[in-house]
């Protein structure tokens, strides 16, 4: 898009260019132009030089003001449908707080599909600037307004809105924070009429408040960063965040998980009588006490619906208690009701709730073992089976007599079946290996799972490119016997690879097994007939399928994939016996977690943008896509201010091509060089996206290089090798880890590229990442502090042999002292001789994932070092923080430091 024009509001990033040449210049102003420097001004000069960030669109109604905004034609076609104006602009929430009655701001919002808000300016000619049809302006000079209006009127055959010499008021109150109005300003009035209500429009309003002092105070002058961003870390991080989404088998009814600023609730929705769906808050929790809410699953009726509360469930370990509760914590399952919000009913004390599809009959886990008890309570709890080993995964039958689960004994697993009228227990074909993932046939006769070959290999954070091949097995129900149906190729994709998804094998319709696969080194979904032979490919081509579902009988597969658009998700839908696959959802999106309705056609879904983040929605029989919750965003969020990140892809140090997301800071001037940060995800099997991600830990991090670039950073998020989305061999890359640490290639390529852009201080360059990417924040300060010049390390690795020993106890660094060697050469801890640039490092210390003696060994090393560290200690907290005032705390030093450490004095 080199040279090509910009106009205001469009999806690209903005800046209102504006002129300052006294109080009656109404010369015109520049236009905007995207050139290699980034944006900057064309035409003639400004007074003093100087170009103001001072005039803004910012889409702020119901829907998408983009998708109702026209070509952007010059202001003699738009209406300006009002004007606010205050001495000085300072937090202002127009509808609520301004100087004007609750009746016409809200009709001013109904009327305006944008706001534009101008501040500081003698002058303007807009006729220059492009323009929604209908606008709302905000505004700190009356001359200008007049202008404006005068100009409007003269050129426009629509009626507009005139301006007063008096403010407007239905009722006395005095202007927010003390503005006050000044004589001759406009307030909202008509040409023929005083009434707002005349002019009220069909668009529905929506609250918004607009944070005007922050957002005129965006760029940072000079090579400094800004000190206050155009929103604050609050704002940007209040957005609920959707999860555990799950359709009902009757009814046509869905239900998530809501995570808002840490306080935790389930939503139900439901299709509406005239059509569309309906939404309700079913639980009022009301703290942000990081007890934890998951694991929803509905009954055969869809009338009841019972979840997890309180549990660790992410690693399965003992109860977290991040709110240093001093009762203590606890978890249970409890039920509520599909209708109304009537106070949840405690089921057990468990988690991992099946209830069977005949009855109430509810089995879960509890210290291990499969547990029983009903939905309505008429029977006590009972221990259905006392089992060696560890059970997970129960799944009952299609006609409710018996269930399936996964039994772990050490480093074999069996699939074991109870029958619940026999009493009876019986093994799936049992052997050394380890068996999971036991899917019914549609007949209950047999059951499908899949079985990885047994190894006494101890080692993690390490290629594995190829290993004995693992299998798909059915087995008969009654009798145990199994057969093999399918196994995976020797080499390439002879390791499994699970997708996301409730079961890993779909036992489709016309005797069809559904499985993933990565046998042409991408993961892809493939069918084998149940009774066995040639697998066949329905997903072909250059990308990963990850979410996966299916319809009601398995005919249809729907899944999220990174088909066309490797840096983003969308959904697709496939026939297990045909194998063509289909768009579901396309554009500049990013779609996941799909369900289907018990309708067989209606597709329930989470989705974000680069602007908007993540929310539960429906895709309607015409395939658009509607929000199911619209109104649970908070009206102050900064969707508006935030920017749109830009694929990039740069070389690592050993020429592997890396791809990234840059977020460019709003008004950089030519020739001026911010600071610049490189930010590195966990996992590390995960991938950073070009808009709000779908997993919390990371929705938030995108939140904060929001921020940062709000603050006037250069923000550079790298998906660095062995990460997904690119790959089996990208993400098995050779030597990563703990067994060479390849990826500081990536990390070393990073701080080129941005030290080699015209927009960055190569000196002043930073790190940040939690879990992997506090190891390659470590690593990159230890083993390169001449080219990072500071760094915020989360809860990261430091000594590959302590992690490793965490998630495979039975590692032994002496009986394998090469790989042991190897492993601590690939650690920060080994550079720490050479580390010299500032750190902080952040932890919990009940982090169940990187052991907490890893930050506690390293704070000792640097200090026996004399680098510079700080730290941030959250008691109680465990590795993804449970309490959303944790993350703030997290981010707030984050910002804080950097700012410290990253200022033009340094």
């Amino acid at each position: 898009m080199d040279g090509e024009a910009l106009p205001l509001g469009t999806a690209d990033d903005q800046d209102g260019v504006v002129a300052s040449d006294g109080a009656d210049d109404f010369s015109p102003a520049c236009g905007i132009e995207r050139g290699t420097e980034g944006l900057g001004a064309t035409g003639r000069s400004f007074q003093d030089e100087e170009i103001l960030r001072g005039a803004q669109i910012a889409d702020g109604l119901a829907g998408d003001a983009r998708e109702r905004r026209g070509s952007g034609s010059s202001l003699d076609s738009q209406r300006l449908v009002a004007a606010v104006g205050f001495d000085k602009l300072e937090l202002v929430n127009v509808a609520r707080d301004g100087g004007l009655s609750d009746a016409e701001a809200a009709s001013a919002q109904a009327a305006a599909e944008s706001i534009l808000i101008l501040d500081g300016l003698a002058g303007d000619e807009l006729q220059d600037l492009p323009l929604p049809e209908r606008f709302l302006l905000v505004h700190t000079n009356s001359i200008l307004c007049n202008q404006m209006y005068k100009d409007t009127e003269a050129k426009s055959s629509k009626k507009s809105m005139w301006p007063s010499k008096t403010v407007s008021r239905c009722h006395e109150r005095a202007y927010h924070s003390g503005a006050s109005p000044s004589a001759g300003e406009a307030v909202i009035s008509s040409v023929e009429d005083s009434s707002m209500h005349r002019h009220r429009a069909v668009i529905l309003p929506i609250v918004f408040a607009f944070f005007l002092a922050a957002l005129l105070a965006l760029a940072p002058r000079g090579s400094r960063a800004a000190a206050d961003g155009p929103f604050s870390l609050e704002q940007v991080m209040s957005s609920p965040f959707p999860s555990d989404l799950v359709a009902a088998p009757a009814g046509g009814r869905v239900a998530w998980v809501q995570n808002a600023s840490g306080v935790r609730n389930i939503w139900i929705a439901e299709p509406a009588a005239a059509g569309g769906y309906t939404s309700h808050q079913a639980t009022s929790y009301k703290e942000d006490d990081g007890v934890d809410v998951g694991e929803l699953r509905w009954s055969a009726d869809a009338q009841w619906l019972v979840y997890t509360r309180g549990a660790d469930l992410e690693t399965g370990g003992s109860d977290p208690n991040p709110s240093s509760n001093p009762a203590g914590p606890s978890h249970a399952l409890w039920v509520i009701p599909a209708t109304g919000t009537a106070e949840p009913k405690k089921v057990a004390e468990g988690t991992a709730a099946e209830i069977s599809p005949k009855g109430n009959l509810v089995a879960y886990l509890k210290e291990g073992q499969v547990w029983t008890a009903t939905l309505d309570g008429t029977a006590q709890p009972t221990q259905l089976v006392h089992m060696r080993g560890r059970a997970n995964t129960q799944r009952w039958s299609p006609d409710g007599s018996r269930l399936a689960f996964v039994s772990v004994r050490d480093q074999h697993s069996f699939i074991v079946v109870y029958a619940m009228a026999e009493k009876s227990v019986r093994y799936m074909d049992p052997s050394v290996d380890r068996d999971r993932s036991p899917v019914w046939s549609a007949d209950g006769q047999r059951i499908a799972f899949i079985r990885i070959p047994a190894s006494t290999l101890a080692f993690e954070f390490g290629p594995k490119r190829e290993g004995e091949p693992w299998s798909i097995r059915v087995a008969d129900a009654a009798t145990g016997n199994g057969k093999e149906i399918w196994r995976a190729a020797k080499g390439r994709g002879s390791l499994f690879r699970a997708v996301v998804a409730e079961d890993q094998l779909v036992w489709a319709g016309g005797e069809r097994i559904v499985f993933p696969w990565e046998g042409d080194g991408w993961t892809h979904l493939y069918a084998v007939a149940a009774q066995g032979g040639t697998a066949k490919l329905l997903t072909p081509g250059e990308f990963e399928v990850e979410h996966v579902t299916s319809a009601p009988g398995g005919r249809e597969i729907v899944y999220a994939s990174n088909q066309d658009d490797i840096d983003r998700r969308h959904l697709w839908r496939v026939r297990a016996e045909r194998g063509k696959p289909e768009p579901v959802t396309r554009g500049a999106g990013i779609e996941w977690l799909p369900v289907v309705a018990s309708d067989g056609k209606t597709i329930a879904l989470l989705r974000s943008d680069a602007r908007k983040p993540a929310r539960a929605a429906i895709v309607a029989a015409a395939g658009d896509i509607r929000d199911l919750a619209p109104d649970t965003l908070p009206s102050d969020f900064p969707a508006a201010a935030l920017v749109e990140p830009q694929q990039v892809i740069f070389s690592a140090a050993d020429g592997m091509a890396i791809h990234g997301q840059l977020f460019l800071p709003t008004g950089i001037q030519p020739g001026e060089r911010r600071p610049a940060l490189v930010f590195f995800h966990g996992g590390s099997r995960r991938e950073m996206l070009l808009g709000w991600h779908y997993m919390d830990y990371y929705h938030n991090a995108y939140a904060m290089n929001q921020y940062l670039a709000s603050r006037g950073y250069v923000v550079l998020a790298v998906n660095y090798r062995s990460g997904i989305g690119y790959g089996m061999e990208f993400r098995e890359a050779l030597n990563y880890g703990a067994t060479g640490a390849s990826e500081f290639n990536d990390v070393m390529g990073a701080g080129v590229y941005l030290r080699g852009r015209p927009d960055v201080d190569g000196k002043r360059i930073g790190l940040w990442g939690g879990s992997y990417g506090g190891y390659l924040t470590a690593l990159g300060l230890a083993r390169a502090s001449d080219l990072f010049a500071a760094g915020v390390d989360m809860h990261g690795v430091h000594n590959w042999n302590i992690e490793i020993h965490h998630f495979v106890p039975g590692y032994d660094p002496d009986a394998n002292p090469d790989a042991a060697r190897v492993a601590l050469e690939s650690s920060p801890i080994a550079a720490i001789k050479t580390w010299r640039s500032p750190v902080l490092l952040i932890q919990g210390d009940d982090d169940r994932n990187v052991p907490f003696n890893e930050s506690l060994l390293m704070m000792e090393a640097l200090r026996k070092q004399g680098v510079e560290a700080e730290l941030l200690v959250l008691p109680d907290e465990i590795h993804g923080f449970l309490r959303h005032e944790s993350w703030l705390r997290a981010y707030h030093a984050a910002a804080a430091f950097f700012d410290k450490r990253l200022s033009a004095s340094h």
